[in-house]
């Protein structure tokens, strides 16, 4: 993704998330690894990115995210311009509003299903309040749990216990724990087979959707494109 350019998303509501004229280069790199004119997301939309290995495509989701901090230009998350924001500031900012799948899942093996479910009320009081508040937050976790089609009978397990497609599901409950207006999915069906893979995006989209959360889901797997409303490259 050393260049890339797309129309703004469709409709007429603020963008969720703006960008314009992006660069990124890592220190002591000759040039730009990342130039990104122009790109926007629109809020409940679900959005394929497709690109091959290596092209950039983590270090956007990091830009968009606040990991990273782009060296020109512009990234706008929900009207704050994060490059002018500090690290303190970017981080709650993520916590409050994205939800992340990431393509190792990263679930911690010391908690059960449940709790891991549970981690963004721990680091955002909004994000527990829009999951019902103490009260309420663990049906909140359970009912998600449910939707991703696992079994109450896991819930309590360790996440090590699990099969891939299984810690898959739960990474998705989490990320959408407390309805965050974005969820990133960085290539979550990587190590599933065809059946699981299709079956874990109707649940996902699905999921996202009842919540009223924006997807972005970024795969290098174009058979997976079509099941989204708008596709990037």
């Amino acid at each position: 993704m050393a260049s890339a350019s797309t129309e703004p998303g469709m409709g007429t509501t603020a963008a969720l998330l703006r960008i314009n004229k992006l660069r990124f280069r890592w220190p002591g790199a000759p040039a730009d690894c990342l130039a990104l004119e122009a790109l926007e997301l629109q809020p409940r939309e679900a959005v394929f990115l497709r690109g091959p290995s290596g092209c950039g495509k983590s270090t956007l989701l990091s830009l968009m995210a606040g990991v990273l901090k782009a060296g020109s230009g512009t990234v706008c998350l929900m009207g704050h311009d994060l490059n002018a924001m500090s690290a303190t500031r970017r981080d709650r900012l993520r916590a409050d509003h994205i939800g992340y799948v990431f393509q190792q899942f990263n679930l911690l093996p010391y908690l059960s299903v449940l709790d891991n479910v549970l981690l963004p009320c721990r680091f955002s009081k909004r994000r527990l309040m829009q999951a019902g508040g103490s009260a309420r937050a663990a049906h909140a976790a359970e009912s998600l749990l449910s939707a991703m089609g696992l079994d109450a009978a896991f819930w309590q397990r360790s996440a090590t216990e699990l099969s891939v497609g299984q810690q898959q599901r739960v990474a998705a409950a989490r990320a959408l724990m407390g309805k965050p207006e974005l969820v990133i999915a960085d290539e979550p069906t990587s190590a599933l087979d065809e059946d699981l893979r299709l079956s874990f995006m109707r649940v996902l989209l699905k999921a996202c959707s009842d919540a009223g959360s924006t997807l972005l889901f970024v795969s290098h797997d174009a058979r997976l494109a079509p099941m989204f409303q708008r596709q990037l490259d």
